[in-house]
């Protein structure tokens, strides 16, 4: 019996490495192709900030697919990565089957959103993934009611509550806040879209078992009275 049960457990255990595996090849592909353009860029001295986001512009509009890979320094890439990772994983962990669709629309809608209601300027970054993933994570746990995904919503926000500051004009120079602020609606859309897709809250015996047998009233006893209610 013992034996039955730690095989279980080992089954278990090689699932999620497997499944934590598998859900770390985009995120890690996507940032890998950011750090690949940046060496590229420092090794042939080129300045790529042309292919970032210029609103209603035409030369902007390759943007929308192409600001997340354009950084402004090291340090601008390190900070979206890490970030970026960690939000990624946790997307195609717990939200496997609509990961790709959440993923790719966060990308391609905050792009356009910030090619259409952005400020004069250029636009680069992958800032506006991040906030869009943090949002999409945490709304979509509160929404589901799943209380696994309501931890995870908790984590989101002890991890990058102090993102919020970033939605704001002036808390940070040289920052598009545009991006941020667009790409955390990007979020909150894409949780209510998808609200019935993915992981639900469970449904147990005992919850069916009530709901059936509602309407149909509930006997109770005092001493030697029957009554219905």
């Amino acid at each position: 019996m013992r034996e039955g049960k730690k095989k279980q457990h080992l089954n278990e255990g090689d699932f999620y490495r497997k499944k934590l595996l598998l859900s770390s090849i985009v995120p890690f592909i996507f940032i890998f192709a950011m750090w690949m353009i940046k060496f590229i860029e420092i090794l042939f001295e080129l300045d790529l900030t042309r292919f970032g986001i210029h609103p209603l512009s035409a030369d902007g509009l390759p943007g929308i697919l192409l600001s997340p890979f354009i950084h402004a320094d090291f340090r601008h890439l390190f900070n979206n990565s890490l970030p970026l990772f960690l939000l990624g994983v946790a997307l195609f962990f717990f939200y496997s089957e609509v990961a790709m669709k959440v993923f790719m629309f966060t990308w391609i809608f905050s792009g356009l959103l910030v090619w259409i209601a952005g400020r004069s300027a250029w636009h680069i970054g992958a800032s506006g993934m991040v906030y869009g993933l943090t949002s999409f994570l945490f709304f979509s746990g509160i929404i589901r009611k799943y209380f696994r995904l309501i931890a995870l919503s908790l984590l989101i926000v002890f991890l990058y509550g102090s993102m919020v500051w970033g939605l704001f004009p002036g808390v940070y120079e040289n920052v598009s806040w545009e991006s941020h602020m667009l790409g955390f609606f990007s979020g909150i859309v894409l949780s209510v879209i998808y609200r019935k897709e993915g992981p639900q809250e469970p449904v147990y015996e005992w919850m069916d078992d009530e709901k059936g047998r509602e309407g149909e009233g509930e006997t109770w006893r005092d001493g030697d009275e029957e009554m219905k209610i």
